[in-house]
């Protein structure tokens, strides 16, 4: 299996980057694309000729898989694509979150909160209560506050 992703850009940058894969640009400068990515590997820039964008890599609510095909009769899977590269121009906002809210298709707008189970409410201090409970249990010890209902 590939290892793959979704590159979503605004329109203008769009246009940049199709007139850069047809070969029309004019001089080997505006022939560049990069992309890199900062420490926390969740932003970074994307680098068409001299222009600088800033990027963000986001987890996608479900996974999407991709397929190709070698004789337009039989498709084969080439891989589950969970994370987007979104692209912005320059003044955008940067995403303060790490899934991206909806799918890639209107039908999924919104699709963590109207499509999958809620996330159940875990009170913080049971759960650390519990962890430390388990832990004295595989020591050899025993429970200490142990509520019997």
């Amino acid at each position: 299996m590939e290892e793959q992703f979704i590159l979503r850009v605004t329109p203008s940058i769009a246009e940049k980057l199709d007139r850069l894969l047809s070969d029309t640009a004019s001089s080997s400068e505006e022939q560049s694309l990069d992309l890199s990515f900062s420490e926390d590997g969740r932003g970074g820039t994307f680098v068409i000729g001299n222009e600088h964008f800033p990027a963000s890599l986001l987890d996608l609510p479900c996974v999407v898989e991709s397929y190709k095909t070698y004789d337009d009769c039989a498709l084969v899977k080439t891989a589950d694509i969970g994370q987007m590269i979104m692209v912005r121009e320059a003044g955008d906002t940067v995403p303060d979150v790490v899934e991206y809210r909806h799918g890639l298709t209107p039908p999924m707008r919104d699709a963590r909160k109207r499509r999958f189970r809620r996330e159940p409410y875990l009170n913080p201090e049971l759960v650390q209560r519990v962890e430390k409970d388990l832990l004295n249990i595989m020591a050899g010890g025993t429970v200490e506050n142990a509520d019997i209902l």
